[in-house]
């Protein structure tokens, strides 16, 4: 199973029914992957909760003024079956810079933006806007 992409299909399912969180199995990818979330306003927080086993993630999800989620669509990029990995600068910019990639460098997991700055390239997980 893929790790990644059942996190991103809880997070986009608990938007689509308006939770306010939701649960899901904490692993230190996804704590990249939520923290690089929670710094560009995407969700609002998440916390780690140890517990005898893997540990759980609680994130606390986001929502616009109207209602919507902050996060309108997520789709996972690089898969098990075929990884996508790009130089700096073909980095792909999501909906004219409205939305954000999400990439696994060298220097850890950061946005896009993020990782254009710092000149890096690596592993495109995910784009969301």
């Amino acid at each position: 199973m893929d790790k990644v992409a059942e996190f991103l299909t809880r997070i986009r399912n608990a938007g689509m029914a308006k939770h306010d969180k939701v649960d899901v199995p904490a692993s230190k990818l996804r704590e990249g992957i939520a923290t690089v979330l929670r710094d560009s306003g995407y969700i609002k927080n998440f916390k780690v909760v140890k517990d005898g086993k893997q540990g759980i993630m609680r994130i606390y999800m986001s929502y616009k003024n109207d209602g919507t989620p902050a996060i309108t669509s997520v789709r996972r990029a690089s898969r098990p079956g075929r990884r996508y990995y790009v130089p700096c600068e073909k980095i792909p910019v999501v909906r004219s810079g409205y939305g954000m990639s999400i990439l696994s460098t060298s220097g850890g997991i950061m946005s896009s933006k993020q990782a254009t700055e710092k000149g890096l390239g690596g592993e495109v997980l995910c784009t969301l806007y």
